[in-house]
């Protein structure tokens, strides 16, 4: 495992100047300080000092995810992280990942020279400038919702799609819904590709066909719907299944302007059970993720790759949440 000697020897500096470096003091250069990180970082100094006791800050970086208010789906999830950690004497610094952040510094280095131990990622996409960084990371690093193959340095938390939707699927099938169609999030998101794998696959274990007409991807939010809803109908849908809570809200006021009744003309499935959940005319039958036990969850995992116990993944058990926005298919 590399040492401060190690690093000064292979830049050519002194042991000294490597610890300047290491700890921001303000008398080097920055592009020398840049190079002591980056070399750092390529002969994996960051797992031994992650290791320090006097050393305990976490980061929280956060992208495309609401998380200040309550009922907002990200803040249980940071909540339960920040009071795990907080539990065990960590510090925790959220930080939002824009575009220009990872334009400007590489993860690895980013970490390192604010003296963080490891990091939890929300809210990030695939095409992000940092995900790339992730399959070669040493920093330890949990994902919410998205996975890194063969790095034992990084692990992925979150809930199972492929159950949820497949309760989904049997509890609308049970009611004699067959033409159910499917209204997806973002294209270019893990959890996205996996609930539209579930939803095909949960559709054939059951019997139905698959129709690309009562397929389709949109956003996460609310306006989604009057983009997909219309063609839904016209294809003779008698249950939509949404990404999550919010397109089921645009779904259901969607049908009510088009002079549906929910449940009695069409059922509605949201996923990820937030507060407005309950509230919506009809509530809302929808999958409950364990937001707050995900983000403990998260916690538990970094600390555990802090320490060197290689995780890959860790799925929560989904709950479906059975309420007034699904009934027996009208004949």
């Amino acid at each position: 495992m590399a040492t401060i000697k190690d690093i000064a020897n292979k830049l050519g500096v002194s042991v000294s100047t490597v610890s300047k470096g290491l700890n921001g003091a303000s008398d080097i250069s920055e592009d020398l300080r840049q190079t002591v990180l980056d070399t750092a970082v390529e002969m994996g100094y960051s797992t031994k000092r992650s290791r320090k006791e006097e050393n305990r800050k976490l980061c929280l970086l956060i992208e495309n995810m609401n998380y200040d208010i309550p009922g907002e789906f990200g803040y249980d999830i940071v909540l339960g992280f920040k009071q795990n950690a907080f539990k065990n004497k960590w510090d925790v610094t959220i930080v939002p990942a824009t575009p220009e952040l990872q334009a400007q510094e590489k993860y690895d280095t980013y970490l390192l020279k604010n003296g963080f131990c490891g990091a939890f990622l929300v809210g990030f996409a695939l095409e992000d400038e940092w995900m790339a960084q992730l399959l070669n990371t040493t920093m330890p690093t949990v994902l919410l919702d998205n996975f890194i193959e063969r790095n034992p340095n990084v692990c992925c938390v979150g809930t199972d799609s492929y159950e949820g939707i497949a309760m989904i699927v049997s509890h609308l099938h049970n009611l004699g819904h067959k033409k159910i169609a499917f209204l997806n999030g973002s294209e270019g998101s893990l959890v996205s590709n996996q609930r539209q794998e579930a939803y095909e696959s949960a559709m054939t274990a059951e019997g139905l066909p698959l129709k690309k007409e009562l397929m389709a991807n949109g956003y996460y939010v609310s306006e989604s719907a009057k983009y997909h809803v219309p063609g839904f109908l016209k294809a003779g849908a008698t249950a939509i299944i949404c990404g999550n809570d919010l397109i089921a809200k645009g779904v259901i006021s969607e049908c009510n302007a088009r002079g549906l009744r929910v449940p009695e003309d069409i059922s509605v499935v949201g996923f990820d059970d937030i507060p407005m959940a309950e509230v919506l005319n009809p509530p809302l039958t929808t999958i409950r993720q364990e937001r707050n036990e995900i983000g403990r969850c998260a916690y538990v995992l970094l600390n555990s790759l802090i320490h060197h116990i290689p995780i890959s993944k860790t799925l929560m058990r989904p709950i479906l949440v059975e309420r007034g926005s699904t009934a027996k298919v009208s004949k």
